[in-house]
């Protein structure tokens, strides 16, 4: 962190406490978090535990709100992701994190994250000052990833209570997206530990490969995987969509970011895909915080902080 930031993450941990308090006024809910999340939610995997220390140390914000910001996605998050093939084989990852609190409030937090051992690059990720998880990711010549919320009535909040109460055999989901990226060596790998890991939350993994019709959506229940639904370049499945709902399910009508993204992905052809043209199909909706456009097998990444653009132009 440098000494800009912890200005904003302060702003917006305030927006997360007066959420809160709008429903509980009386301030108790807060005060829990203050006093006694560190404590329930203990024994964190490292090095998870020591970067949330070290985050809290440097911007005084009490350590139960700086673990609270880091579990958010057990609460709340948007998505879109779109995987897709070329007619050359190669892959553009695209990815679309929209607000869960206050986008504007996101914004001056998003950084771009180069993780490095030995000098050398391990995976680069989008991420967000003070979280020390990924939500957005690649390892340069190997795969992609990014994850969307999947709603379930075993939700998060569920995988929350039963760490409290000490069962602690699953992962939470921004720890194990940044272990995959980290430690994974191959598509395959990741993509076995995604299907199999057991989880706190529900949600959709999405992960795109360097080879021809290495590409997927997993769906996952917080113990089981339910759906892996892969690329078929041969059969003309030349890219996969997943916003906030099960494929085979009709999404919510108030908000169908499936059909527009379609939509645009036929008009635009398999041929003339590009990061241009992909960043303008991930315009279609508003709302975001930043779209990634990620070439696996180039090595190109690229993030941008976004506004609310017209359907279907953008770049």
């Amino acid at each position: 962190l440098n000494d800009k930031l912890p200005i904003p993450l302060k702003i917006l941990v305030n927006s997360m406490k007066n959420v809160v308090n709008s429903f509980v006024p009386s301030g108790k809910i807060v005060q829990l978090v203050d006093q006694k999340l560190p404590g329930l939610l203990d024994n964190l995997s490292g090095p998870f535990e020591e970067e949330m220390k070290g985050i809290a140390d440097v911007t005084e914000i009490p350590l139960g709100e700086i673990i609270s910001f880091n579990i958010f996605y057990e609460f709340f998050t948007i998505c879109t992701s779109i995987i897709t093939e070329d007619k050359e084989g190669k892959y553009m990852w695209n990815v679309n994190n929209n607000t869960w609190v206050v986008t504007e409030e996101l914004k001056p937090l998003t950084v771009n994250l180069d993780f490095q051992r030995n000098n050398k690059t391990v995976f680069k990720a989008t991420s967000f000052a003070g979280y020390v998880g990924m939500l957005t990711g690649f390892k340069p010549g190997l795969f992609s990833l990014t994850l969307n919320e999947r709603f379930s009535m075993n939700g998060g909040y569920i995988g929350i209570l039963e760490w409290i109460l000490g069962k602690k055999d699953a992962m939470w989901i921004g720890f194990i997206t940044r272990s995959v990226l980290e430690n994974s060596t191959s598509y395959e790998e990741a993509k076995n530990i995604l299907t199999k890991t057991k989880l706190l939350a529900p949600a959709y993994f999405i992960l795109g490969g360097n080879q021809s019709g290495e590409g997927c959506v997993i769906t996952r229940e917080r113990k089981d995987s339910l759906d892996v639904y892969e690329l078929d370049p041969k059969n003309g499945r030349w890219y996969v969509v997943q916003t906030n709902y099960d494929r085979w399910k009709s999404p919510f009508f108030l908000d169908d970011r499936r059909t527009p993204t379609k939509m645009c992905l036929n008009r635009t052809t398999q041929e003339n895909l590009s990061f241009s043209t992909l960043y303008d199909v991930l315009s279609t909706k508003p709302l975001t915080v930043f779209t990634t456009l990620i070439d696996v097998t180039k090595g190109h990444y690229e993030t941008y902080l976004r506004d609310c653009p017209d359907p279907c132009i953008g770049w």
